[in-house]
């Protein structure tokens, strides 16, 4: 794929960050981009600090190549691409050995993020994260991340329990404890603190020690977020955007998660020990508007690398 090549434009001044406590939570975040949405920023460096993780999402029918020049771009701006492989669009092991040596070669590619995928009926012989990260064939990758969901996922529990859901993160916990491998959850996004905090609390009691990097919406229209919650299964946090939609005079004004970041970073500097770690971004109203909105709220901790 022919990554687009556009005019560099500057960034925004970094200021005060909004609190130290929002700074230390911003600091080391990640962000996610597809290819298409990719080829849309001139040069990640203008946006992003040094070294940023840089998830790159795998939606289904999406060339490999294009996954892979994405993250070889990423790496050759200084970022640390962690593409998806999603379980159940992978037909079997020779797929999946191809994808891991095409993205280690042509892209340095060290971490992955396993999750199970968005279809209903897998293409193959995988079904969830655990199986891909017992086939062996990320040995050697420094870091692995599995998905989480504060309020459920309905294609793992139709029934939106969290039995089933907290023995399949029980179990990647395990495997990580045994492998030695370093192992997160990133999780789906929210925007409430208050199901956040009680969902981390719950990891913790049924002894699911991973530690957590908590989804966030970046800000975007509030039809779009709204769009993008029902159809990922956002649940009772969805709320607040209700709240917003009948307010006529923010019906039209972006939202930002600004309370929800404070709101977490609160805690985090009340409660050391809680289990969120780093916060990761869903840029659902664009790259460079979340980039902007990080950069005002972490001042020096969120300081892109060419500023």
């Amino acid at each position: 794929m022919a990554l687009l090549n556009f005019r560099r434009t500057p960034s925004p001044q970094v200021g005060a960050p909004a609190s130290p406590e929002v700074a230390a939570l911003l600091q080391g975040y990640s962000i996610e981009v597809m290819p298409r949405t990719a080829e849309k920023v001139a040069d990640f460096r203008d946006l992003l600090p040094a070294g940023t993780r840089v998830y790159i999402a795998h939606i289904e029918g999406t060339p490999i190549a294009d996954m892979v020049a994405t993250a070889a771009r990423l790496r050759a701006e200084g970022m640390e691409p962690m593409p998806h492989f999603p379980a159940r669009i992978i037909t079997g092991r020779a797929m999946l050995a191809d994808w891991v040596a095409r993205y280690r070669g042509e892209a340095d590619v060290k971490q992955a993020l396993l999750l199970g995928g968005g279809v209903s009926t897998p293409h193959g012989d995988y079904d969830n994260a655990l199986q891909l990260a017992e086939t062996g064939l990320f040995d050697g990758f420094e870091r692995l991340h599995v998905a989480g969901h504060p309020e459920g996922n309905r294609d793992i529990d139709p029934k939106g329990g969290e039995r089933v859901v907290m023995e399949a993160l029980r179990q990647k916990a395990t495997f990580a404890r045994e492998s030695g491998v370093p192992m997160a959850i990133v999780t789906q996004f929210a925007f409430e603190a208050a199901p956040i905090i009680a969902w981390t609390d719950r990891l913790r009691a049924e002894g699911i020690d991973l530690p957590v990097h908590i989804g966030v919406a970046g800000p975007a229209k509030l039809q779009t977020l709204i769009r993008f919650a029902v159809a990922c299964g956002v649940g009772p946090s969805m709320k607040v955007l209700q709240k917003r939609a009948k307010d006529v005079t923010k019906l039209l004004l972006p939202f930002e998660p600004t309370d929800l970041v404070r709101d977490l970073a609160r805690h985090k500097a009340a409660h050391p020990d809680f289990a969120v770690e780093r916060v990761h971004f869903f840029p659902l109203g664009g790259i460079r508007t979340n980039a902007d909105w990080a950069i005002a709220q972490g001042g020096d901790a969120t300081r892109p690398a060419n500023a």
